[in-house]
């Protein structure tokens, strides 16, 4: 007799829905029962697993798409797990028990289960407006959402983001990032009302009016206006006003995706309605975890909560049946644009309740903490928010304050039993303490890993703890257990940064290849280097463009297309469309003659603002694309390059040509910086300053170069910035006469020029490679410098001027036919 006991078949569990929720669900449930199910996912999006909270850095250029891959494409097969990216669950037969699918092309698939798991997420809201359906309105939800948003910021100059929450503010931020004009509307009178209470919410919205937002608090969106190309053209409001609008991103709220679910006749109610082991009520069967599912009355959509599900969901798919989600209690700490928030609980305050406040408003800190019978029930903090997870612990345990109140507001290190002196948080944590709220993850935990797998760096603590891996606030304190766990063994060096999502290279691995191989086409180099995009896109192929021109003058050609919209222009677009021209003034120097053109031209053209500029030049604002060639010509003076990468101007003092306290001749001195290096191109724009004595008027301490005359000479600075965050430039040398000026400015912007990566001020290049370097290559090697003053010369030599030598500087000037605007 054959006695073999047949191995058991393995239950089909489908999963629909790849989101942060499902996937951690599956984590959970390979960790406990790694051989029970055979498991398929389906995903709508065309995507691995990835981190939807990191979509905002990806907006802004801080990351790539493939940096915040969560679970690639290799773990799916790696576990046995069937992944269908790009198909979208039409129906589900909960008879048969069958699931149907279909993707873009049209092709359907049917895949049984005996365990079906519901991660739909939620969709975002769109306000049912008149013009909602125009192109360019859009939600602000996933990768895709991002990419248009990417894409629109290289051709359009205005945006409007309906909704001051947190999703609409880091849209806002990242459009502004990507140099668009953004205005964000808001019905409420404070922004982010349901995580800050009016004081923070009005610090939080000086703050970025301070860093180029624009708002509209109180202000009803009434419809959308459309042009004829059916594109959004302007957002209209209640009062009857208008305001430009190239772009619309609605980020109003989101709602429970419950569409499959409820053709499935599932009881929904603010959600999938599920019991505390995450079971749908209807059918026991099926499961459902993340922003979709309704536990008690409510849908949660912060990571935290969702994480808390997924380990009790995984626990009862196991078919352990001992764990139970009961609710959860949140806090919510972010970084919006750079600035931290935390808050949790009742921060609300009101009757019934104490409240202790710090406040102060110039040093950009707030805090309010809300007490009730001798407990901690809520906290918002603006500013400073290293005590968070010490109030949100305070808060949860309920822990009575009368022994610590009166230091409660100045954080857990004034607490004496919060830890030794000379120890730092971390070593001061219990191991039950929690890291990560996002992951539920302990100081235990992370130490035990460190220790046991031997853990250097930061992504190697993410990969096996998911500590820092979700919203990133717990970073700082990850770091710390590391040093304190790994002591020397600790290696913070970070990955390299790849250009954009068509490549796994960085900008100076590109920069090295093109000048290596001799690379002079952008497609040479999508062909070396092995893009994965064959196209590029609007991120990498500027950069390249730039990388190929720089490396190997008069040899690799310029590409206009792909060039930003006001490069290929050669003049500024406005929020209303219109354009800014700049003519060059040498120096800040004008004559009757050039000003006589200009007030002709105003007049003739009906520009209706004239501004002289912070750069000591005039701009004309308002001018018609039909109109800019005429307007150049008319004028007859060279272009300002002021929409460029490029060298702005030279600001000037009238130093001792005219004024009793100068003492070197500055206007001579900046127009002929200006002449030498009018026509130079650059990673970034560059401005120089040049002040005929020590006093500064022409504020030389924050430009890229500023020249600063003496008794004897001349004072070198490099790499000032005055722009959001004002850097002081640093000394470089000081030298005898403008021939020396001119040689040393020269060699470091040739330097910059060659070895800066694309969007990379001068502050930022230096601090990368070090102003000892700087000085090595500039100061120190006499013939380096001469050699890189040269390059320039030779690099600048025959370069056209693009308003008046349209042919030799490739200007693609059917773009000004009237037709075509």
């Amino acid at each position: 007799m054959d006695m073999r006991i047949e191995p058991k078949a393995k239950m089909k569990l489908v999963m629909v829905g790849n989101g942060m929720a499902g996937v951690r669900t599956l984590e959970e449930l390979l960790k406990i029962a790694p051989e029970l199910y055979e498991i398929t996912v389906f995903g709508a999006e065309p995507h691995p697993n990835y981190n939807r909270i990191l979509l905002s850095p990806v907006l802004a250029g801080e990351q790539t798409l493939d940096e915040i891959v969560l679970n690639a494409y290799e773990w799916y097969s790696d576990n046995h797990i069937t992944l269908h990216a790009g198909w979208r669950v039409t129906s589900v037969d909960r008879v048969k028990r069958l699931v149907h699918a279909q993707n873009a092309a049209g092709e359907t698939i049917s895949t049984e289960y005996d365990r079906l798991l519901l991660c739909t997420g939620s969709n975002p809201f769109m306000l049912p407006i008149p013009g909602k359906d125009l192109q360019g309105v859009i939600a602000y939800r996933d990768i895709a959402d991002t990419q248009t948003m990417i894409e629109a910021a290289t051709t359009y100059q205005h945006a409007v983001v309906i909704g001051g929450g947190l999703l609409g503010l880091e849209a806002a931020n990242g459009l502004m990032r990507r140099g668009m004009t953004v205005s964000v509307v808001h019905v409420q009178p404070t922004l982010m009302e349901r995580q800050l209470d009016e004081v923070a919410g009005k610090l939080l919205q000086k703050s970025l009016e301070e860093r180029g937002l624009r708002f509209l608090m109180g202000a009803q969106t009434q419809a959308l206006v459309g042009g004829s190309e059916g594109r959004v053209t302007a957002i209209k409001f209640r009062d009857g006003t208008q305001v430009p609008a190239d772009l619309v991103v609605m980020a109003v709220g989101i709602r429970p995706n419950v569409e499959l679910a409820q053709s499935m006749r599932l009881h929904c109610d603010k959600g999938i309605v599920v019991n505390d082991t995450l079971q749908t009520i209807t059918d026991a069967r099926i499961y459902s975890v993340g922003e979709c599912a309704a536990h008690r009355g409510t849908a949660y959509g912060l990571v935290a909560p969702l994480f808390e599900q997924a380990r009790v969901a995984a626990n009862h798919l196991a078919q352990f049946g001992i764990g139970r989600y009961v609710g959860s209690l949140t806090s919510t700490k972010l970084k919006v644009t750079g600035i931290d928030l935390f808050s949790a609980g009742n921060f609300a305050g009101g009757e019934g309740f104490e409240e202790i406040i710090m406040s102060d408003p110039k040093g950009g800190v707030y805090k309010k903490l809300v007490l009730k019978d001798d407990r901690l029930v809520g906290a918002c903090l603006y500013g400073d928010t290293v005590d968070g997870s010490w109030y949100f612990k305070l808060l949860r345990d309920g822990r009575p304050i009368a022994d610590i109140r009166d230091k409660l507001m100045f954080g857990e290190s004034n607490i004496g039993d919060a830890g030794h002196e000379g120890h730092n948080k971390a070593a001061a944590m219990k191991d039950s303490d929690e890291v990560c709220g996002c992951n539920g993850v302990t100081k235990g935990t992370i130490c035990k890993t460190i220790r046991e797998k031997g853990l250097f760096t930061l992504d190697e603590v993410r990969k096996h703890t998911k500590a820092s891996a979700s919203c990133g606030s717990c970073t700082g304190l990850v770091e710390q257990l590391l040093i304190f766990t790994a002591g020397a063994d600790y290696s913070v060096t970070p990955k390299t940064k790849a250009m954009c999502a068509c490549t796994e290279h960085g900008h100076q691995a590109v920069r090295d290849a093109i000048k290596a191989n001799k690379l002079l086409k952008i497609a040479d180099v999508f062909a070396f280097m092995e893009w994965k995009t064959p196209n590029g896109c609007a991120s990498c192929r500027p950069a390249i463009n730039y990388y190929l021109l720089s490396t190997w003058p008069k040899l690799a050609k310029d590409d206009p297309q792909s060039r930003f919209i006001n490069e290929r222009s050669h003049a500024n677009i406005q929020k209303d469309g219109t354009y800014s021209v700049i003519p060059r003034m040498w120096g800040g120097e004008t004559t009757a003659s050039e000003l006589r053109r200009i007030a002709d031209v105003v007049d003739k053209y009906k520009i209706p603002t004239v501004k002289v500029t912070g750069g000591q030049r005039i701009d004309l604002l308002g001018v018609k694309k039909e109109d800019l060639q005429a307007v150049w010509k008319d004028i007859g003076m060279p272009s300002g390059h002021a929409y460029a990468k490029a060298l702005r101007t030279v600001k000037t003092c009238v130093g001792s040509e005219w004024c009793r306290m100068g003492t070197q001749d500055s206007t001579q001195m900046g127009k002929d910086l200006e002449r030498a290096m009018w026509r130079m191109y650059a990673p970034h724009k560059v401005k120089f300053a040049v002040s005929g004595c020590p006093r500064n008027c022409a504020e030389a301490g924050i430009k890229d170069v500023g020249i600063i005359g003496v008794d004897s000479g001349w004072e070198m600075y490099v790499a000032g910035n005055g722009g959001i965050k004002t850097e002081v430039a640093h000394f470089l040398v000081k030298v005898k006469t403008a021939a020396e000026v001119l040689e040393y400015t020269g060699a470091f912007c040739e330097l910059y020029r060659t070895e800066g990566w694309y969007l990379e001020r001068t502050v930022h290049y230096v601090n990368r490679v070090g102003l000892d370097y700087v000085k090595k290559r500039i100061v120190e090697d006499h013939a380096g410098r001469k050699e890189l003053w040269e390059n320039l010369q030779f690099a600048l030599d025959g370069e056209p001027d693009p308003w008046f030598e349209f042919d030799k500087a490739a200007v693609d000037t059917r773009q000004f036919d009237a037709l075509s605007v």
